[in-house]
């Protein structure tokens, strides 16, 4: 049963996010630029939105909860960077579908280890609920279809379980951030990922050759302003009162997301198997949510 007012606006506010995630594939498709640049741009634009919003409030980030959390809030900035990172490298080497099913590892990698972390129980019914999630995102990533081959592909799929490493991470880290606003929390962690991205970005492209039009900057800004920064502060502000293992099995909400609505206005197709696994996938997040209390 759902235990509190505070946990249920939380797990509406991280259902949200996943959403607004899941819807960005759709935006993604007009801006013709490097991902790099596309995740870059995201960090820098969510940063400074969020800083106006507080501004605009006529509130001021608190240094002295900064201070407190600046070791965690680091890290967690520089793994969602590398993270990004990992996942754009990735894509060079191996299918959509192999790279969603290995990345989509990170909410198992969560709920294996925050017993021994963060000493939160695991019960045989979420264990269960995980392992139909997986199966679920097997079919959904369309893996069974396109197979996995050759020496290439291997490097791809190890570059994405990196990243989804680093994703867990970033959930990880975040359970230790203690007494802070999910504004503070997510300009401080936008701006990290978007320091770590910069040299990168810099190094694999060449920025002069780069021309934006019109369209192209709104699209930029609605990535920047809705899916990154209200969306983080949504994704990060909900951690408070959650488990880690809750956050990790609402994550597969958002490839749903993503593969139900490209199939609907990106006209990708999406056959049997794929929407029987989504429905695996909602509804095991769905069924693990509703615990008996011990």
């Amino acid at each position: 049963m759902l235990k509190s007012n505070s946990e249920l606006q939380s797990k509406i506010a991280l259902t949200s996010s996943m959403v607004i995630f899941g819807t960005i594939g759709i935006f993604r498709k007009y801006i013709p630029l490097p991902s790099s640049v596309v995740a870059m741009a995201r960090g820098f634009i969510g940063m400074v939105f969020l800083l106006l919003v507080i501004f605009a409030k006529r509130e001021r980030p608190s240094a002295e909860a900064i201070k407190a959390n600046l070791r965690m809030l680091i890290l967690s900035g520089v793994a969602l960077g590398f993270n990004w990172i990992l996942l754009f490298e990735a894509y060079q080497y191996t299918t959509v579908a192999t790279a969603t099913l290995c990345y989509y590892m990170a909410p198992i990698f969560v709920i294996l280890v925050s017993p021994i972390l963060l000493r939160e129980r695991l019960t045989k019914k979420r264990v269960l609920c995980v392992v139909v999630a997986l199966l679920g995102m097997v079919l959904v990533s369309g893996v069974l279809q396109s197979g996995v081959s050759g020496l290439t592909e291997l490097r791809g799929i190890l570059l994405v379980l990196g990243a989804a490493v680093l994703y867990a991470s970033v959930i990880l880290l975040n359970k230790k951030i203690k007494d802070i606003s999910a504004y503070d929390k997510t300009i401080l962690q936008l701006g990290v990922a978007a320091v770590v991205l910069l040299p990168y970005t810099l190094v694999t492209e060449n920025m002069s050759e780069l021309a934006l039009t019109p369209l192209m900057i709104v699209m930029l800004l609605v990535v920047g302003v809705i899916h990154t920064g209200v969306a983080y502060a949504l994704y990060f502000g909900s951690m408070k009162h959650l488990k880690a293992q809750t956050v990790a099995l609402y994550s597969y909400i958002d490839p749903i997301v993503a593969i139900i609505l490209s199939a609907l206005f990106l006209h990708e197709s999406m056959g049997i198997l794929e929407g029987i696994g989504a429905c695996m996938v909602l509804g095991a997040t769905m069924i693990s949510e509703f615990e008996k209390e011990a």
